[in-house]
């Protein structure tokens, strides 16, 4: 399968600037660019879809070049609905160190280049970039970007001259990078593609030369029809540990995030977010078509996702922990062992503590509550009130989430 053939088959293709997808086989320059901004200390399945479409390239012979928005980060991508909060430059730094490491480990590639748009920005001058950027753009097409129409339009909170620069900046990076690096594409998320535009713009006007992008859809979360991100509240991080900010999911609870998808939705999510190819895929379905009870598809796509954000050991270690969980009490010493997947909190904690501590409850009144309608347990037993937890124990909220007490 060549490349465009396995970009439309998995998926990863909305609008783009390339008229005939076979024109990525053979292509003369194969670099490209990906680029996330620092706003979080983890990335999320919503960015793992854009990465995945990244180690599609790379698979077919692309290099690539990840871009960490160390300068961008510190504006912010601008939203539709109101301006983002300024991040502190400690923060930008902890977070670009955070996922700059996540990148890596997901687009795995021997020639991978990691950069920094901070490194280009931070010696600028104003009036250099206004100079040489600034004039190379018209008001006309920037307020004719739809995050500026709906933020200056009839209800819009308005935007300030910063968000409204974001995608001079942006652009700037294309440039840059087409310049330094002879870098002539740009992958992103179908949201980001105006921004990529810019730098379209630029190369063409400034070096009178031709850039492209491509841009993979943005994945909507069957269960509630939004758009997989932080931005919606529902974010599944990549990071399996907290980095500070309390952005992560356990390993456990990844791995039954996928285990949970519904039989409409899991052969689109296979193609996007596992390394399993077309024949294996066809024959998952063909045994989810003839036994569905035996939810194979999702165990398929569970282990395989698991397998690119966490490693093999672990999706196979969180795969066996899983019928172990669902099928027998644990021993003391087999519980020692989960905090490579579940989150912990110390002994001597109260119960409700416990809960809030691990996320199990989202206060200690709603961990209350759940204890008095029977849906929290300590090693299998349901506990009703707050009590102190002074031994090694097992947490159980409901059916499926889990944490230990150590």
């Amino acid at each position: 399968m060549s490349l465009s053939e396995e970009l439309i088959w998995r998926g990863f293709q909305a609008e783009t600037t390339i008229k005939d997808p076979s024109e990525l086989d053979t292509r003369a320059s194969k670099k490209f660019y990906w680029g996330a901004d620092p706003s979080a200390d983890s990335l999320t399945i919503g960015n793992l879809a854009a990465a995945m479409m990244c180690a599609c390239f790379v698979r077919h012979g692309y290099e690539p070049y990840l871009l960490v928005g160390g300068a961008t980060g510190q504006i912010g991508d601008p939203k539709d609905n109101g301006e983002r909060d300024l991040k502190s430059l400690e923060e930008v730094e902890h977070n670009k160190k955070c996922i700059g490491e996540q990148m890596q480990r997901i687009v795995k590639a021997p020639n991978l280049t990691l950069v920094d748009n901070y490194d280009w920005f931070k010696d600028m001058k104003y009036l250099d970039f206004l100079r040489e950027v600034g004039k190379a753009f018209s008001m006309t097409q920037l307020l004719d970007r739809q995050f500026v129409q709906a933020r200056i339009g009839e209800g819009g909170s308005g935007i300030s001259y910063a968000e409204f620069s974001y995608t001079l900046i942006q652009g700037y990076d294309f440039l840059h990078l087409y310049r330094k690096y002879g870098i002539d594409l740009q992958l992103c998320g179908a949201d980001q593609f105006g921004n990529c535009s810019s730098g379209i713009h630029l190369i063409r006007r400034l070096e009178n030369a031709t850039a492209d992008a491509w841009s993979t859809p943005l994945i909507i979360d069957p269960a509630s029809g939004r758009k997989f991100g932080k931005s919606e509240g529902n974010a599944i991080w990549l990071a399996a540990h907290d980095n500070g900010s309390g952005n992560f999911t356990s390993v456990f609870d990844f791995y039954q995030f996928w285990l949970s998808q519904p039989d409409s939705a899991v052969e689109y999510l296979l193609k996007i977010y596992t390394l399993l190819e077309k024949p294996e895929i066809e024959q998952i379905m063909q045994e989810q078509t003839l036994h569905p009870e035996n939810r194979v598809a999702q165990k398929a796509l569970a282990l395989g996702v698991t397998e690119v954000v966490h490693g093999k050991e672990k999706a196979r270690g969180v795969e066996e922990l899983t019928k172990k969980l669902f099928s027998n009490k644990l021993t003391e010493s087999e519980i020692l062992g989960l905090d490579e997947y579940l989150v912990t909190a110390k002994c001597g904690t109260m119960l409700f503590d416990a809960l809030v501590k691990t996320g199990l409850a989202s206060s200690k009144t709603e961990a209350r509550k759940l204890a008095s309608a029977g849906a929290i347990s300590i090693n299998g037993e349901k506990v009703r009130e707050d009590t102190i937890i002074d031994k090694v124990a097992l947490l159980k909220r409901g059916k499926n989430k889990f944490a230990i007490v150590k």
